[in-house]
């Protein structure tokens, strides 16, 4: 049930914050300050050094389990290469996993624990391979490939794989990947990049705060 819960959440959410950063420390920050922001979806990726650090320090500053609370976000990894690395970030308290590529065996370690896993797509055999193996949902990357009309395109043949863009959607697009039906959405550098240039990281809660509300009206629609 707790597999259930956590894709529901990470849909009714809407917005990943898919965090890179030099240190765990710096990614730590970011992660404050895009829950702050009102994003509680946090993806901690596997570039930066010593990233299992940063995933275990905030798995243990926020719970998932209480939407209601001040202190509710869900923590997950990203860039995960193979399965070695995901179980690694599941014992640090990843409770999601998401890569960048397809790879079998990553998607087997993550339904052995009943984590949900996300791995990169970009074609319909991709796509399909991973329904196969029960992935709930799919990472569409990298999403500045596309246009948001890929997703009912996709959803032409295979309506029922949930696709999650990532890459290339910003405050300008988002209403229109969400009106082409993704799942939820991936929000990486245009988060954060300003913020670390000026070193002020209350630039990312403002810009978390318009992402969730260019998705709230979005979803009004």
């Amino acid at each position: 049930m707790k597999k259930i819960r956590l894709i529901q959440q990470i849909h009714e959410a809407g917005v990943v914050a898919v965090l890179r950063g030099d240190s765990p420390e710096e990614v730590v920050r970011m992660a404050d300050a895009a829950i702050a922001g009102g994003i509680r979806i946090i993806e901690i990726t596997m570039t930066v050094p010593f990233a299992l650090e940063a995933i275990s320090a905030l798995a243990k500053k926020y719970q998932s389990d209480r939407p209601e609370a001040d202190d509710y976000a869900v923590i997950g990894s990203g860039t995960v290469l193979d399965p070695e690395t995901a179980r690694a970030t599941l014992l640090a308290g990843a409770e999601f996993v998401v890569a960048p590529s397809f790879n079998r065996d990553t998607i087997l370690l993550c339904n052995r624990y009943r984590a949900p896993i996300m791995p990169g797509c970009m074609t319909i055999q991709d796509i399909t391979s991973a329904l196969e193996l029960g992935v709930d949902v799919v990472k569409l990357f990298p999403g500045n490939l596309f246009s948001p009309s890929i997703i009912p395109t996709i959803k032409g043949p295979l309506p029922q794989a949930n696709l999650m863009p990532t890459g290339g959607v910003s405050l300008a697009n988002l209403k229109e990947w969400i009106a082409a039906g993704a799942f939820a959405v991936g929000i990486g550098s245009d988060l954060t990049k300003e913020a670390v240039q000026k070193n002020d990281f209350s630039i990312v809660t403002a810009k978390a705060q318009a992402y969730v509300e260019a998705f709230r009206q979005a979803k009004q629609r």
